[in-house]
């Protein structure tokens, strides 16, 4: 691994500028990020959103997105891997997680990148309630 992976569950906004000094190097040559941030609706529901609200679970939580870059480290090569998720209420437009990752080419960056996204949406203990303009919420699966 170029950078020791760095993971973490935070109440706190996002800083992806401090997710991405802590993956760069000399040795690497491209830096991804990825940003999930609040919108105002929902993938088939067309609810107007006005907030998010997430929890996590971190005993399990923790442990499994260190599988998941060290998973990407196996999969893509030498990498840095920064990997943070948001708990608490978020307005819209507030990132809820970010990822940076570090590699010596593009490619093996962006690869990496999206894997981490997609395993973390699988299976990572963290749950995300929408709160919708008219005063209802709702749970909505990870996935």
């Amino acid at each position: 691994m170029l950078v020791a992976a760095y993971i973490g569950l935070t109440s706190e906004p996002l800083e992806l500028g401090a997710l991405i000094a802590h993956v760069r190097t000399n040795a690497c040559g491209a830096i991804v990020t990825f940003l999930g941030v609040a919108r105002e609706t929902s993938a088939g529901d067309e609810r107007p959103v006005d907030g998010l609200s997430y929890e996590a679970y971190a005993t399990t939580a923790l442990p499994e997105m260190q599988k998941i870059a060290e998973e990407a480290e196996a999969r893509f090569g030498p990498i840095g891997i920064a990997l943070v998720h948001r708990t608490g209420a978020l307005a819209l437009g507030e990132a809820s997680i970010a990822i940076a990752v570090a590699a010596p080419h593009r490619g093996p960056a962006f690869d990496a990148c999206e894997y981490a996204i997609d395993e973390v949406k699988k299976r990572v203990d963290v749950w995300k309630r929408e709160h919708y303009t008219d005063g209802a919420t709702s749970w909505r699966a990870n996935a």
